[in-house]
């Protein structure tokens, strides 16, 4: 599993980024964690939460998407299949 670092969180945007998605950290009226637009590629993270919440938010949320993998590089694709192999346990 990912430390809860701001590298792991940066490995995570590069992740997205190169999946065609956008990370944009925002205030809004949603509690902890992150949302994604209605068709779209944008992915809401709450700027409030810690770096613990964001990095938990985003692995849900790559957990539920079957994203295009073509455009990874081979330690991103690698990346992928580990977070989506392993169970998040609170």
């Amino acid at each position: 599993m990912l430390p809860f670092t701001q590298h792991s969180l940066d490995k995570l945007e590069a992740l997205f980024k190169g999946m065609g998605y956008k990370v944009r950290y925002e205030k809004g009226n949603f509690k902890t964690g992150s949302c994604l637009l209605q068709n779209s590629k944008i992915i809401v993270v709450n700027r409030f939460s810690n770096v613990e919440v964001k990095i938990n938010s985003l692995i849900e949320l790559l957990r539920e998407l079957e994203p295009d993998i073509s455009q990874l590089d081979d330690k991103q694709k690698q990346l992928l299949f580990n977070i989506k192999q392993t169970k998040l346990t609170l």
